[in-house]
């Protein structure tokens, strides 16, 4: 295999997973009910990764229309490939996630709001929902008392904080908490698993930037292995005040 760069190396690790990042069906289920997003809803999928999410997103909600936005090229391509079957209803576009127009019911964001900051996604994506619309977004969690593998863990995120950290950003941003529910254990083994299997497939032929990219990840896998009862999301659905 010939030399590529880190950031193609990273892609291929994480290229042909089910997702990028822990997370379930169920997840989303639960936050279109807790926002009483209706059948016929306008939703945008921000930071779409792979699709996964969009593609729970249109099945649960068979008569909505959904955008999809990641700003990486090939997981732009498979999210479109993803979600063929479900034709014009759903958009998948290559884009920055922060300059969005709706109006939608419902911002989906599954891991992702780190990039722009909880207050700052939050203020930017105000005017992009329509009347009564809301956020569903989940972020790092520190749990009570975490341990120093808990830390380890988050540690190339300094601004990891606990659940009251989250809901005073929410709040510095002007929204309330509709609801909230911590993705923890299940959601993040079978993430891993299915990145540990990959790891396995790439190992034999990786060198160069793709050893490094693999190396990096097996660290990942080992530092959640260290606290899987204490590494966790916390998924909230919030609505301008």
């Amino acid at each position: 295999m010939s030399e590529i760069t880190p950031d193609e190396a990273f892609l291929t690790v994480y290229a042909d997973l089910a997702r990028e990042g822990p997370g379930m069906p169920a997840d989303v289920a639960w936050a279109l009910y807790v926002a009483g997003t209706p059948a016929t809803a306008r939703i945008l999928d921000a930071g779409c990764g792979s699709g996964a999410d969009t593609v729970t997103l249109a099945k649960e909600r068979p008569q909505a229309q959904i955008e999809a936005v990641d700003q990486i090229g090939q997981l732009v391509e498979a999210a479109r490939k993803r979600t063929a079957l479900f034709a014009a209803r759903v958009q998948v576009r290559e884009g920055d996630m922060a300059q969005v127009a709706g109006p939608y019911d419902l911002i989906w964001c599954a891991g992702a709001l780190y990039f722009l900051g909880v207050t700052e996604g939050l203020r930017r994506w105000r005017d992009a929902l329509a009347p009564g619309g809301c956020v569903a977004f989940s972020e790092a969690c520190l749990l009570a008392n975490p341990s120093a593998n808990a830390r380890a863990f988050w540690s190339q995120y300094p601004q990891v904080t606990n659940a009251a950290g989250i809901r005073a950003r929410v709040a510095e941003a002007g929204y309330r908490c509709l609801g909230e529910r911590m993705v923890i254990g299940a959601a993040w083994e079978a993430y891993y698993t299915s990145l540990s299997d990959r790891i396995a497939r790439l190992r034999p032929a990786a060198h160069g930037s793709l050893r490094d990219a693999l190396d990096e990840a097996e660290q990942e896998i080992a530092r959640w292995k260290a606290a899987p009862s204490e590494i966790a999301y916390l998924l909230m659905v919030v609505a301008p005040e």
